[in-house]
């Protein structure tokens, strides 16, 4: 057996989320004190006495996702259960980055915290939309985006195969959805959340990050991560720094990150963190594989007992 994690990102948010683990277990309460200590905010009591609405703005999404992660982290570290190779997807891979002790939790915190503020607070006026592109591969989607002659609209997000997010202006997708069906798409889904992320209009909130990113130090260690702008692992060639920043206005390569993990042997993967997205992505890229995720008590148990009984 070889473990995977896998990190989530904004979307993956629910009411309460790591409510039950954080009043089971104090090495949960001690991750969720020290984000709080150090960035200020009660991610506690944003996460479990939030409605939908204010835990999905994005100030608020990134920092209680990463918190919530890193908590499930120490649950499995406690276990031995650990692994050498992770990717997160979008804000996700700040959670791989401190998993893999690139950085410490008290830095990505900040980090963290900031870039939700960023993202939040600089995304360009406009009216804003992403929807999800089915059944065709990513060529004939980059085809479509290209084809479009009104409004803006790039992919975003390469999920797995057949399925890619395309982020745009409400002209623009509204154009995807007209002319999908002409390159092979068998379908278009409007997605709720809004908002041009990973595209160019994000430039102002990624100088704004790169600024950031220079207060704090970051260093290649043995547990790998992949990146999500290009699918392959970080180096010490690399300047980390500047492919964060480039993240929030880059295209997210999760599909070939997976596969490459897959590449790499691993043949388990763990999902830590709110949700089971990434769960069904990984499995339409491999069916062979298994896959946890945790997200609250039960998860997290049931997890454990079968990662052991696989004799990890």
């Amino acid at each position: 057996m070889k473990l995977g994690f896998i990190f989530p990102g904004q979307g993956a948010q629910f009411e309460g989320m790591g409510k039950n683990l954080y009043e089971s277990h104090e090495e949960v309460k001690e991750v969720y004190e020290k984000v709080k200590k150090e960035t200020g905010i009660d991610v506690a009591k944003l996460s479990f006495e939030s409605d939908l609405e204010i835990l999905s703005q994005t100030k608020n999404t990134q920092i209680a996702i990463f918190t919530m992660s890193m908590a499930i982290v120490k649950l499995l570290q406690k276990e031995n259960i650990e692994a050498e190779i992770s990717v997160g997807l979008s804000l996700g891979e700040y959670s791989g980055l401190c998993y893999s002790n690139m950085i410490s939790l008290e830095d990505a915190s900040k980090i963290v915290a900031k870039r939700g503020e960023l993202m939040n607070d600089l995304v360009p006026k406009g009216n804003w939309a992403m929807a999800a592109v089915l059944g065709v591969p990513d060529e004939e989607v980059e085809k479509l985006c290209k084809s479009i002659d009104k409004g803006f609209a790039v992919p975003a997000n390469y999920n797995c195969p057949g399925h890619v997010v395309v982020s745009g202006d409400e002209e623009g997708i509204s154009n995807i959805i007209e002319k999908a069906s002409e390159f092979g798409a068998k379908k278009v889904i409007r997605l709720g959340t809004s908002g041009p992320f990973h595209t160019e209009k994000l430039e102002k909130a990624s100088q704004e990050l790169r600024k950031e990113l220079e207060k704090y130090e970051f260093k290649i260690t043995d547990k790998k991560v992949i990146k999500n702008i290009d699918a392959q692992e970080y180096t010490k060639e690399d300047d980390i720094k500047d492919i964060l920043a480039k993240h929030v206005m880059s295209s997210v390569r999760f599909s070939k990150s997976i596969q490459n993990m897959i590449d790499q042997g691993v043949d388990t993967f763990i999902e830590i963190g709110p949700g089971k997205v990434l769960s069904g992505l990984v499995k339409r890229i491999n069916k062979e594989v298994r896959i946890y995720n945790i997200q609250d008590e039960e998860s997290l148990e049931n997890t454990i007992k079968s990662i052991k009984e696989g004799g990890f």
